[in-house]
């Protein structure tokens, strides 16, 4: 599952640049998460570190966008692919 960001978001500025996949970005009143971009932290850390370093605990699982471990997993190959590919 990707993570989203609720209405319950202070814009602390904390999850923006802890995301390694940069897929959080300041939408049109708060911050919100690419769900492209998102893996959860699959394949950087243990735990998505959005959730982790929220102030505000108001980063849950998007439930729609349903994606398994293995489907993380896969999207970060992808992203980390495609990364190398325009350096």
């Amino acid at each position: 599952m990707s993570l989203y960001i609720t209405d319950e978001c202070i814009n602390c500025d904390v999850c923006e640049p802890v995301c390694p996949n940069e897929a959080i970005f300041m939408g049109e009143l708060i911050y919100e998460i690419h769900p492209d971009l998102c893996t959860e932290c699959v394949g950087h850390h243990d735990v998505p570190q959005c959730e982790l370093f929220c102030p505000v605990d108001c980063i849950p699982h998007d439930p729609n966008h349903v994606e398994s471990h293995d489907d993380l997993m896969e999207k970060y190959k992808k992203l980390i692919a495609q990364k190398n590919t325009s350096n």
